[in-house]
Protein backbone atom coordinates (compact mmCIF):
# COMPACT_ATOMS: atom_id res chain seq x y z
CA UNK A 1 0.00 0.00 0.00
CA UNK A 2 1.20 3.48 -0.84
CA UNK A 3 0.85 5.63 2.27
CA UNK A 4 1.06 9.37 2.81
CA UNK A 5 1.71 10.68 6.32
CA UNK A 6 1.10 14.32 7.19
CA UNK A 7 2.61 15.69 10.40
CA UNK A 8 1.33 19.07 11.49
CA UNK A 9 2.64 21.39 14.17
CA UNK A 10 5.00 24.15 15.17
CA UNK A 11 8.23 22.88 16.77
CA UNK A 12 8.62 26.25 18.55
CA UNK A 13 5.30 26.02 20.44
CA UNK A 14 5.81 23.45 23.18
CA UNK A 15 3.62 20.38 22.75
CA UNK A 16 2.57 21.48 19.26
CA UNK A 17 5.90 19.87 18.29
CA UNK A 18 4.46 16.35 18.82
CA UNK A 19 3.66 15.89 15.10
CA UNK A 20 7.04 17.17 13.87
CA UNK A 21 8.84 15.04 16.47
CA UNK A 22 7.16 11.88 15.18
CA UNK A 23 7.87 12.98 11.60
CA UNK A 24 11.58 13.40 12.35
CA UNK A 25 11.66 9.78 13.49
CA UNK A 26 9.72 8.60 10.44
CA UNK A 27 12.18 10.35 8.14
CA UNK A 28 15.02 8.27 9.58
CA UNK A 29 13.19 4.96 9.05
CA UNK A 30 13.38 5.01 5.21
CA UNK A 31 9.91 3.55 4.74
CA UNK A 32 9.23 2.26 1.21
CA UNK A 33 6.20 3.67 -0.65
CA UNK A 34 5.57 6.19 2.13
CA UNK A 35 5.31 9.89 1.29
CA UNK A 36 6.09 12.12 4.27
CA UNK A 37 4.67 15.64 4.42
CA UNK A 38 5.42 17.98 7.31
CA UNK A 39 4.14 21.52 7.75
CA UNK A 40 3.02 24.01 10.38
CA UNK A 41 -0.60 23.64 9.22
CA UNK A 42 -2.58 21.95 6.48
CA UNK A 43 -3.24 23.94 3.33
CA UNK A 44 -5.39 23.47 0.21
CA UNK A 45 -2.26 22.37 -1.69
CA UNK A 46 -1.86 19.36 0.60
CA UNK A 47 -4.81 17.76 -1.17
CA UNK A 48 -2.41 17.06 -4.05
CA UNK A 49 -0.21 14.96 -1.75
CA UNK A 50 -3.06 12.43 -1.65
CA UNK A 51 -2.64 11.71 -5.37
CA UNK A 52 -1.63 8.10 -6.11
CA UNK A 53 -1.87 7.10 -2.44
CA UNK A 54 -3.88 4.15 -1.06
CA UNK A 55 -3.99 5.31 2.57
CA UNK A 56 -3.43 8.55 4.49
CA UNK A 57 -2.48 9.36 8.07
CA UNK A 58 -2.59 12.79 9.70
CA UNK A 59 -0.54 13.30 12.89
CA UNK A 60 -1.15 16.31 15.11
CA UNK A 61 -1.23 17.46 18.72
CA UNK A 62 -4.53 18.24 20.43
CA UNK A 63 -5.60 19.93 23.63
CA UNK A 64 -8.92 18.18 24.23
CA UNK A 65 -7.70 14.81 23.03
CA UNK A 66 -8.10 11.82 25.33
CA UNK A 67 -4.74 10.90 26.86
CA UNK A 68 -2.39 9.66 25.61
CA UNK A 69 -3.78 9.90 22.04
CA UNK A 70 -6.78 9.26 19.84
CA UNK A 71 -6.82 7.30 16.60
CA UNK A 72 -9.81 7.50 14.30
CA UNK A 73 -10.87 7.21 10.71
CA UNK A 74 -12.05 10.39 9.00
CA UNK A 75 -14.07 11.19 5.91
CA UNK A 76 -14.11 14.16 3.52
CA UNK A 77 -16.11 17.04 4.97
CA UNK A 78 -16.30 20.74 4.21
CA UNK A 79 -15.92 22.97 7.22
CA UNK A 80 -15.14 26.56 7.99
CA UNK A 81 -11.44 25.89 7.56
CA UNK A 82 -11.93 25.73 3.77
CA UNK A 83 -12.11 29.53 3.71
CA UNK A 84 -9.09 30.07 5.95
CA UNK A 85 -5.35 29.54 5.62
CA UNK A 86 -5.36 26.33 7.69
CA UNK A 87 -7.48 23.28 6.91
CA UNK A 88 -8.68 20.36 8.99
CA UNK A 89 -7.72 16.88 7.76
CA UNK A 90 -11.35 16.32 6.76
CA UNK A 91 -11.26 19.49 4.66
CA UNK A 92 -8.07 18.36 2.90
CA UNK A 93 -9.87 15.14 1.95
CA UNK A 94 -12.86 17.17 0.79
CA UNK A 95 -10.69 19.39 -1.44
CA UNK A 96 -9.12 16.29 -2.99
CA UNK A 97 -12.55 14.87 -3.68
CA UNK A 98 -13.68 18.13 -5.28
CA UNK A 99 -10.67 18.60 -7.57
CA UNK A 100 -9.67 15.00 -8.31
CA UNK A 101 -11.63 11.97 -7.10
CA UNK A 102 -12.55 10.34 -3.79
CA UNK A 103 -9.54 10.34 -1.47
CA UNK A 104 -7.99 7.22 -0.01
CA UNK A 105 -9.08 5.97 3.40
CA UNK A 106 -7.65 8.34 6.01
CA UNK A 107 -6.96 8.33 9.73
CA UNK A 108 -5.91 10.86 12.36
CA UNK A 109 -3.43 10.14 15.15
CA UNK A 110 -3.92 13.03 17.57
CA UNK A 111 -1.50 13.10 20.49
CA UNK A 112 -2.63 14.94 23.59
CA UNK A 113 -0.63 18.04 24.39
CA UNK A 114 -0.75 20.08 27.56
CA UNK A 115 1.38 23.21 27.04
CA UNK A 116 1.67 25.15 23.77
CA UNK A 117 3.70 28.20 24.80
CA UNK A 118 6.02 29.81 22.28
CA UNK A 119 9.67 28.95 22.87
CA UNK A 120 9.02 25.98 25.15
CA UNK A 121 9.98 22.34 24.62
CA UNK A 122 7.72 19.33 25.06
CA UNK A 123 6.12 19.04 28.48
CA UNK A 124 6.93 15.91 30.54
CA UNK A 125 3.33 14.74 30.07
CA UNK A 126 3.58 15.16 26.29
CA UNK A 127 6.81 13.12 26.28
CA UNK A 128 4.88 10.27 27.91
CA UNK A 129 2.03 10.62 25.40
CA UNK A 130 4.58 10.66 22.57
CA UNK A 131 5.96 7.28 23.66
CA UNK A 132 2.49 5.71 23.57
CA UNK A 133 1.71 7.30 20.18
CA UNK A 134 5.06 6.12 18.78
CA UNK A 135 4.25 2.52 19.75
CA UNK A 136 0.80 2.80 18.17
CA UNK A 137 2.32 4.27 15.00
CA UNK A 138 4.87 1.44 14.78
CA UNK A 139 2.07 -1.10 15.16
CA UNK A 140 0.13 0.62 12.34
CA UNK A 141 3.18 0.70 10.08
CA UNK A 142 3.70 -3.03 10.61
CA UNK A 143 0.43 -3.56 8.70
CA UNK A 144 -0.28 -0.71 6.32
CA UNK A 145 -3.86 -1.65 5.55
CA UNK A 146 -7.10 0.31 5.98
CA UNK A 147 -9.03 -2.70 7.34
CA UNK A 148 -6.36 -3.37 9.97
CA UNK A 149 -6.30 0.31 10.92
CA UNK A 150 -10.08 0.33 11.25
CA UNK A 151 -9.81 -2.49 13.78
CA UNK A 152 -7.23 -0.45 15.72
CA UNK A 153 -9.51 2.58 15.67
CA UNK A 154 -12.51 0.63 16.98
Amino acid sequence: MRLVIFAVGNPSRGDDALGPRLMAELESWNLPDVRLVSDFQLQVEHALDLDDRDLALFIDAGTGTPAPFSFREIRPAPDRSISSHALSPEAVLYVHEEIRRPPPPAFVLCVRGEAFQLGEGLSPTAETHLKAARKHLLDCLATIDAAAWRRRAA
